[in-house]
């Protein structure tokens, strides 16, 4: 079973280090779409708020119960977001 199959609706995004880096709102090609209202890496910055993040699907290093694990700390998993154009 793939990595993306795994990642369903709703499930929390934590950086290797467990900090919050946001929810799931699906799967977009190979990338992670995050709900609008995700935060980067628990960071309250105006210029993350009211629109969708995208993570690469290859950041993923597990998928546990309701949690996305990622390979990256949630810091320079907020470097890496790509912005809905």
């Amino acid at each position: 079973m793939s990595i993306a199959s795994q990642i369903k609706e709703h499930m929390t995004v934590i950086g290797a280090d467990g900090a919050p880096v946001g929810k799931v709102d699906g799967i977009e090609g190979e990338r992670i779409k995050l709900t609008k209202d995700s935060t980067s890496a628990g960071f309250e910055q105006e210029t993350h708020h009211g629109h969708h993040h995208y993570l690469p699907i290859g950041l993923v290093a597990e998928v546990e119960g309701d949690t996305v694990r990622l390979s990256a700390t949630g810091a320079n998993a907020a470097e890496l977001f790509e912005e809905e154009a």
